[in-house]
């Protein structure tokens, strides 16, 4: 009997901070990240992967507007589902071939997956999501005065459009997926948070808005009863008091430990914080497992010896 996990990686996995980011770059990236995904499949598990998209979209975006006098520019919705095709096809490629390095056949597909959010999310009125490049003060006006954009200012690099960050509802393709899963599919799906959409009578329609991949890739893990959720970041594990001379590490949590921490603050809203309100749903909605670890410590951290394990 297979045991199953949702492996959730960052987009930051593909594009490191010293990065530019360019296509090799982030081949060679995927290499890496698939390699530690087809360990974890060595030892007995069945796995789906999710994966975020920040760098890409945020790139996607800024080609879209510099090239918007030459060719049609691209809505987010549409950004969102442009980097879900190319961030699965490197993924694709990239566990293809480390598949084939170890001698195991396995088929690798990417959906291009729709989440559903409601219209009157309190977050569709009141956007924090920064996306998108930095703009001089003259240059955020305009976009505010002819795009309707709500921008913010950093104090440090000029002004960020924001957008909202609804809760995910639903999965669309989530029968396609669970019906790949059990043919023996290896599935990329959920990519940067899932396409936002609004049900409009029997349609849906794309809408401005970043779900945050963690609540949407814990959804997804839950709805396919996952026994683990997965989630890779750019640390090895949770601390408390972190980057501070005090930091303690985070070894293995129950569920109500992790939730008292989250509630002194120790989990900041743009750091940790949205990965263990995900964790926390996650176990809740009835996993086994969280791990919470670093790209390069996934298989460590999947055999016990790496990683923040939080049980219920």
């Amino acid at each position: 009997m297979f045991q199953t996990a949702l492996v959730s990686i960052g987009g930051n996995a593909l594009v490191r901070s010293c990065e530019h980011g360019t296509i090799a770059e982030q081949r060679a990236n995927a290499r890496r990240t698939a390699k530690a995904i087809v360990q974890i499949i060595r030892t007995g598990f069945r796995v789906v992967v999710t994966h975020g998209n920040g760098p890409q979209v945020g790139a996607a975006l800024l080609r879209s507007e510099r090239s918007a006098d030459q060719v049609y520019p691209y809505p987010l919705d549409v950004c969102d589902a442009a980097t879900q095709g190319e961030i699965g096809y490197l993924l694709q490629q990239s566990l293809q071939a480390e598949l084939a390095e170890v001698g195991q056949t396995m088929p690798v597909a990417t959906v291009v997956t729709q989440v559903v959010v409601s219209p009157i999310d309190p977050a569709m009125g009141h956007p924090t999501k920064q996306i998108g490049p930095f703009y001089s003060q003259p240059d955020a006006d305009t976009r505010h005065q002819q795009l309707g954009w709500e921008l913010v200012e950093d104090a440090e690099r000029g002004y960020r459009r924001v957008v909202p960050s609804p809760e995910p509802l639903e999965i669309v393709e989530e029968g396609v997926i669970r019906r790949l899963i059990e043919t023996g599919v290896l599935v990329i799906a959920v990519g940067g948070g899932g396409i936002p959409v609004v049900r409009c009578g029997r349609a849906l329609r794309g809408v401005e808005a970043v779900i945050d991949k963690d609540r949407a890739s814990a959804l997804l893990a839950a709805r396919l009863e996952t026994d683990y959720f997965i989630i890779a970041t750019d640390v090895d594990r949770v601390y408390l008091n972190f980057r501070k001379r005090d930091q303690m590490p985070l070894d293995r949590v129950s569920a109500a430990e992790i939730e008292a921490y989250y509630e002194a603050g120790q989990f900041p809203p743009g750091s940790m914080g949205p990965k263990i309100e995900s964790a926390l749903r996650f176990l809740r909605d009835g996993g086994r497992e969280v791990i919470i670890t670093s790209g390069e410590r996934l298989l460590d951290a999947v055999g016990g010896t790496a990683g923040t394990h939080i049980v219920p």
